[in-house]
C-alpha cells in the first residue's frame, strides 16, 4: 500500500517540471514555425476596366501597376511564379463624376497557395481614380 502513495506521490510532485517542459516546447514550436515567416513584394501588371468615354472619362492618373504581397515561409514564397498572379480593378460600374475607389481583385490558383499555407494580397488593397463628365 505505501508503494502505490509512493509512486503517487512522486507523480504529483514531477507535474511541475513536466507542465513548464511542456510550455516551453509548446513556446520553442511556435517560435520556429512562425520566425521562418517572411514577406516578397512583387510588382505586376493591374488590370483597370474603366468606364463608358460617353458617361465619365478619368481625370487622374490610371495605375498601370500594383503590388502584391505574398507571406508564407520563406522556403517557398521565392518557388512562386509571378506571372502566375493576376490583378484587376473594375471602374465600370462608375455613374458620376468624382473620386471612385474599387478593391483590386487578386486571382492565383488557389489550391497551390492553400497547400503550402501561403497568402496572397495587394497593397494597396484598392484603387481611386478621380472622373468627371467629358
Amino acid at each position: 500500500m505505501k508503494q502505490r502513495n509512493k509512486g503517487f506521490a512522486s507523480f504529483l510532485s514531477a507535474w511541475v517540471p513536466r507542465m513548464i517542459a511542456l510550455i516551453l516546447a509548446f513556446l520553442i514550436f511556435a517560435a520556429v514555425k512562425y520566425l521562418n515567416m517572411t514577406d516578397r513584394v512583387i510588382t505586376i501588371p493591374l488590370s483597370v476596366t474603366l468606364p463608358s468615354a460617353e458617361i465619365v472619362v478619368p481625370e487622374s492618373l490610371v495605375p498601370s501597376k500594383t503590388e502584391i504581397i505574398i507571406s508564407g515561409n520563406d522556403e517557398l514564397i521565392y518557388l512562386v511564379d509571378a506571372t502566375s498572379i493576376t490583378a484587376e480593378a473594375d471602374f465600370s460600374q462608375v455613374t458620376a463624376s468624382g473620386i471612385s475607389r474599387v478593391p483590386v481583385k487578386v486571382s492565383y490558383n488557389s489550391d497551390a497557395f492553400l497547400d503550402a499555407s501561403l497568402s496572397v494580397r495587394a497593397n494597396p488593397d484598392s484603387v481611386r481614380i478621380l472622373f468627371r463628365e467629358p
